[in-house]
């Protein structure tokens, strides 16, 4: 891959992670019940769910899965569902703090396994994701050059460039609300906004092809 085929996969990828989606809202919800550095756990998440959208667009699966409506609509509703699910466990989650007499905050601890493991749900149930990448990924891989060096230099490009994004920019843009998630009131705000958002998110999925 030349320098200049570099730069341009550098610039898409930049304005791809800064394009809010339902990674961006499960990062920042992440950083306000949870802090800045356990977010990057799902983080992870999102980031091993790219690695398997391009290695399912690599393997000729993502031309499969975009010609067949079955398939999917299949993958599409299943992800509109997750997320729906999702937005509603967070706006009836109760609020993780003590009571305002306690004079002291209780702080939510879910688990490092269970943040990656709904990061790479959240990112992985989206169709749209194969289909864009397999428009996306064959701008950048020239068939006349071994193909795996290639993969390896995009992959790593995305995902460096994801994770600098979704930790430098979308949970640490959450840290002036940390101070919300110190009040049950405030929590239960924070909860039911990022939760109504996980349901937009899968209304778009849902209604707009």
């Amino acid at each position: 891959m030349s320098l200049a085929v570099w730069f341009s996969l550098l610039t898409a990828s930049v304005v791809i992670s800064f394009t809010p989606g339902a990674g961006a809202i499960n990062t920042m919800s992440n950083a306000l019940n949870h802090g800045w550095r356990r977010s990057i756990w799902g983080i992870v998440g999102q980031q091993l769910a790219l690695v398997v959208h391009v290695a399912i667009v690599a393997a000729g699966v993502g031309l499969l899965v975009s010609r067949s409506e079955v398939l999917f609509n299949g993958i599409r509703y299943a992800g509109a569902a997750y997320l729906v699910f999702l937005g509603i466990r967070l706006i009836l989650a109760k609020p993780a703090v003590a009571e305002p007499d306690e004079m002291q905050t209780v702080e939510s601890r879910e688990g490092a396994w269970s943040m990656v493991r709904r990061g790479f749900w959240v990112n992985l149930l989206n169709p749209k994701a194969i289909v864009f990448f397999l428009a996306f990924i064959p701008q950048f891989i020239r068939l006349d050059q071994p193909p795996l060096p290639q993969y390896l230099v995009l992959i790593v490009t995305v995902i460096v460039v994801d994770v600098l994004v979704m930790w430098g920019f979308f949970a640490s843009a959450a840290r002036p609300f940390r101070r919300l998630t110190r009040s049950a009131q405030g929590q239960r705000a924070l909860n039911t906004v990022f939760g109504v958002l996980f349901i937009a998110v899968a209304a778009i999925l849902v209604f707009l092809h």
